[in-house]
């Protein structure tokens, strides 16, 4: 009779199981590669929120003072400073009014400025000034090349 060929598999040991410890090297590098890179997303969003915390701040102080067009303006004057460096707080007018529609894409007149220092600024000088502290861009490097600061 003749024998079947699977009976001489029957001296076959299957080998062992593999251990996940100690990890390999690439499971090692993967690993650490991704620590680092969480570390590293984690440190800019912290830079980022840092960043962008005197603007949230100003539009706190923004809405509670939001009828007082020169506690706007000085908000405003600050927000520059911060971002910016304090050479573009002391801009002439015009070329004040100019950084100001740049940054914030709000239309302000020379009238409008020089208004806030009488007795009666414009009324709607008011909406302008909260909706520019809410647009004022944080980052722009074509400032200083254009106002030459």
């Amino acid at each position: 009779m003749q024998s079947s060929p699977l009976a001489a598999l029957k001296d076959v040991i299957p080998p062992s199981e593999v251990s996940w410890w100690p990890l390999s090297v690439l499971a090692w590098a993967t690993l650490i590669g991704i620590l680092i890179f969480i570390i590293l997303v984690t440190f800019w969003l912290y830079r980022r929120h840092q960043f962008g915390l005197a603007k949230r701040e100003a539009i706190e102080l923004a809405k509670e003072s939001q009828n007082d067009a020169l506690i706007l303006h000085s908000l405003l004057k600050r927000l520059m400073k911060h971002y910016y460096g304090a050479e573009f707080t002391t801009l002439p007018s015009p070329q004040w009014t100019d950084a100001l529609e740049h940054l914030t894409k709000q239309r302000f007149t020379l009238d409008e400025i020089n208004s806030l220092y009488s007795s009666t600024p414009d009324a709607e000088l008011n909406q302008k000034l909260m909706a520019a502290i809410k647009r004022f861009k944080l980052r722009d490097s074509l400032v200083k090349e254009v106002y030459g600061v």
